[in-house]
């Protein structure tokens, strides 16, 4: 039978919590720097936080529940409300503000303008980048056994998916292109859910299981390992609720400005609380998140895979739920793990763009006086020099990286095959074209 998980909890029933209160009052100075080294540069739970170095005259406990009294008094309710009649609620940490400025700065354009590969016409190709990997990573976040090599592969080519795993890749990437062309301009309602959660789960689930809400006939839960890790509300109360979220999502009934990123991390936590279908509601939740803030116009959020840097700690994401259920309904450790998830995302665009800048330098010093280029056959041999994970490409694959049309495409390889740039090898249905000893010899050592 199995277990639903709990957190470690302190005993706090023997501590003289008047006491405790007393203290902090007559000299609140003195713990408050320890307070803010358990909530700040990381919001941590009791679990991690025993650790940290407390006042000499409280013991761990005692620290504890003072902690958990300050932010309770600090923190203000969300529009989420738990099956138990109660509100999520979240902390605004001291670094919000900085955190937010830095993430509408970066994704409000100005942090392209250092930036020669993100010139206009590049625009298409770094979202085409960051919808692939934000597919294949969200989809191996739940359970999807391929490799990020062969999903880009199989995407790049527009190869049919053969097994379950790269079907739900396959669907999340239409979703999510989806979203960039036609969702983020709809309003959210029940209608847009049923058909993007469709466009996630094509032929992975059973079609009865689609456009409808789960039921309690279902009997599903949220397994983490052995355990369950959180057991999704009565459909009841989930038919009230939803109509409620996706009023959130269309900014009905909003009396207070709440910034558009806090709402589309509240809007991901939602979805997943809620469970609103029998499977794909994590890669629901993720796709809404991006729908939303590009209905607010941050449609740079296209060139970041989130999700790439999420699969990087699975298990911190799903503990950032359950914290927020399981420690007094406390949706800050969300929203920390979330919003640190985004800033750590820009930092690793930025790396990867400064990378491409110093091989797009380094092969233009090479190649520019020697052979003439347009700037699609440059862009290809970028690609091919700096993809560690593939050394050939196809027409089919230029497409997709260019967005231009086949006759293009074959023109670009034809002409630099002829060069003596790329050399084509026949692999089965398809032509791989491949870097030439002649530019290996040109480009010496590509930084990589």
């Amino acid at each position: 039978m199995d277990v639903q998980y709990k957190i470690e909890k302190p005993n706090l029933d023997k501590i003289d919590k008047p006491s405790v209160l007393k203290r902090f009052t007559e000299n609140d100075r003195k713990y408050m720097p320890f307070i803010m080294g358990i909530s700040e540069p990381e919001y941590l739970y009791w679990d991690k936080g025993k650790y940290k170095p407390v006042p000499d005259d409280f013991s761990r406990e005692e620290f504890w529940y003072l902690v958990k009294q300050i932010r309770k008094l600090s923190s203000n309710p969300t529009h989420i409300k738990a099956e138990n009649g109660e509100y999520f609620t979240w902390l605004r940490l001291t670094y919000t503000d900085e955190f937010l400025h830095k993430i509408d700065v970066h994704t409000g354009g100005q942090i392209f303008a250092p930036y020669e590969a993100l010139k206009e016409e590049n625009r298409q190709k770094f979202i085409a980048r960051g919808i692939l990997e934000e597919a294949i990573a969200s989809s191996q976040l739940e359970g999807a056994n391929t490799t990020r090599r062969v999903a880009k592969m199989m995407l790049l080519e527009n190869r049919p998916p053969r097994n379950n795993s790269e079907r739900m890749i396959v669907n999340n990437y239409n979703t999510m292109k989806m979203l960039e062309d036609e969702y983020k301009d709809k309003e959210l309602s029940k209608e847009l859910l049923f058909e993007i959660h469709g466009m996630l789960t094509m032929s992975t689930i059973p079609t009865e299981e689609q456009n409808r809400f789960r039921k309690d006939s279902d009997d599903i839960v949220v397994r983490n390992s052995k355990y369950i890790a959180h057991t999704p509300p009565k459909e009841d109360f989930l038919d009230a609720e939803i109509m409620k979220l996706i009023d959130f999502a269309n900014d009905k009934d909003d009396k207070i400005f709440t910034h558009p990123v806090i709402k589309a991390i509240f809007l991901h936590f939602w979805v997943g609380y809620l469970h609103p279908f029998t499977d794909g509601n994590g890669r629901l939740a993720r796709a809404l998140f991006y729908w939303y803030l590009l209905r607010k116009g941050y449609w740079t959020f296209m060139y970041l895979p989130i999700s790439s840097i999420i699969k990087n700690s699975p298990i911190q994401y799903a503990n950032a739920y359950i914290y927020a259920e399981q420690d007094d309904l406390d949706l800050t450790y969300f929203y920390d793990y979330h919003i640190r998830k985004i800033i750590q995302s820009l930092e690793e665009f930025k790396k990867y763009v400064d990378r491409i800048n110093a091989e797009n330098r380094q092969i233009d010093l090479t190649l520019g006086k020697k052979i003439i280029l347009n700037d699609r056959q440059k862009q290809l041999i970028h690609y091919l020099l700096s993809e560690s994970e593939r050394n050939y490409v196809t027409a089919s694959s230029h497409m997709s990286i260019n967005n231009i049309a086949r006759r293009t495409a074959f023109s670009d390889l034809k002409e630099l095959e002829e060069k003596e740039l790329l050399e084509s090898k026949k692999e089965g249905k398809y032509n791989k074209y491949y870097v030439s000893d002649k530019l290996k010899s040109l480009v010496l050592k590509p930084t990589l």
